[in-house]
């Protein structure tokens, strides 16, 4: 029997290394590479002038991706989603000022820009280190969640069934193959969940979640969520009331600082990304306008809920909590007020930042998946001091 296990672990490695592989070599060079790459080059060279990084970013990119945004001519006939869209990446190759104040943009991400750092200061090169993030987090994700479905399910070959299909998930493999924070941070926060769920461990639960939270600011407002969910049961989960608050009270910290640094303000950002682009968002930010921000909300709220998971994951969820459901059951409480927490957080999210792009919102869907399969076929209780405990 053992042996079986091993050699299942060994295929599934395999297959780790395969898929992470192949969606390396056939990843994209997507437009935030340009921004990511010139804060590599700042922090590595913090005497060097704009106009140097500029210069290193874009000739980099030109000989590995001759058809990266801003080469080519603007096409006028493309309608554009924000106003002048094509025209900014034009401008942004060509003005290194303007490509400098585009920077302030991705800088509210640090924990992402210094894990591409550290990749570069290994020896790879910007655009290689910052895609190997997303790489590396792709392949580590699935072990993850490989080693979470066999602690709950205690079988091996189903767990191995279940991870290869998540892992052709689609906006999971569009996430690897993206340079972008999205692997990075679902990692961060399938980890916070692993680590308080199986090894019961709040506080590095705590430090996961700050990291996460470092990677992208918005997942602060889930965090905030769940750690009133932890405290309404925190009797049933066996936590003390005094390490829940500090552990609350440092991620809420680690969110204001990346704040404190950001030049970049809310409705600058966006009026840039919804709107209409901005070249100067921080010395020359236009005006806000309510009218066109509840217009943008208005006309694109379902369209956006429409084309996510969240409708069919939402189907699957009415579907498993309703057998055997009733509101009596504290059980079914917790289930159901969890899902509504993910839910709520989503629609808050939306009004923060209306985009519900399936790749950023990877790490919801695979929480919604996991505590799915743990509700319908799971062997064991996270009520229990740990999912060790489980029979």
């Amino acid at each position: 029997m053992e042996k079986k296990k091993n050699i299942l672990v060994f295929i599934f490695s395999i297959y780790v290394c395969f898929m992470s592989y192949y969606l390396y070599t056939n990843h994209y060079y997507n437009t935030d590479m340009e921004a990511y790459m010139g804060l590599i080059y700042k922090t590595e060279y913090p005497e060097m002038k704009i106009e140097e990084i500029h210069q290193k970013v874009y000739d980099e990119l030109r000989e590995k991706a001759p058809d990266f945004a801003g080469f080519a001519s603007v096409n006028p006939t493309v309608k554009e989603v924000a106003e002048g869209e094509s025209t900014y990446y034009k401008i942004i190759s060509q003005n290194p000022k303007a490509y400098e104040e585009e920077l302030q943009l991705f800088v509210v991400k640090p924990f992402y820009n210094f894990m591409s750092w550290s990749l570069f200061k290994l020896g790879f090169s910007a655009s290689a280190s910052i895609s190997l993030v997303s790489i590396i987090s792709y392949a580590l994700i699935l072990i993850l969640i490989f080693s979470f479905l066999i602690k709950i399910l205690k079988n091996y070959p189903l767990a191995f069934i279940l991870t290869v299909l998540i892992s052709l998930f689609k906006p999971l493999s569009e996430s690897a193959r993206h340079v972008s924070a999205d692997s990075l941070s679902c990692l961060l926060l399938l980890l916070s969940f692993y680590v308080f769920l199986v090894r019961r461990n709040l506080f590095i639960a705590g430090i996961l979640a700050m990291l996460c939270v470092l990677t992208r600011p918005e997942y602060f407002i889930f965090y905030t969520f769940l750690y009133a969910f932890i405290s309404l049961y925190r009797n049933r989960l066996q936590i003390n009331t005094v390490p829940l608050v500090l552990s609350y009270g440092y991620l809420f910290l680690s969110f204001f600082s990346v704040q404190a640094f950001n030049q970049v303000s809310w409705s600058t950002l966006f009026m840039n990304q919804f709107t209409k682009v901005q070249i100067y968002p921080v010395s020359q930010p236009d005006p806000f306008s309510f009218a066109d921000y509840f217009h943008f909300i208005k006309s694109n709220i379902m369209l956006e809920f429409n084309s996510s998971y969240f409708p069919l994951l939402l189907i699957f969820i009415v579907i498993i909590l309703a057998n055997r459901f009733t509101f009596r059951n504290k059980k079914n409480q917790a289930q159901l007020l969890f899902f509504a927490i993910i839910y709520t957080t989503v629609m808050l999210r939306f009004l923060v930042f209306p985009s519900l792009v399936n790749r950023m919102m990877l790490g919801f869907y695979l929480i919604i998946i996991l505590a799915l399969i743990y509700i319908q076929i799971s062997k064991v209780d996270i009520f229990k001091n740990s999912l060790e405990d489980g029979k």
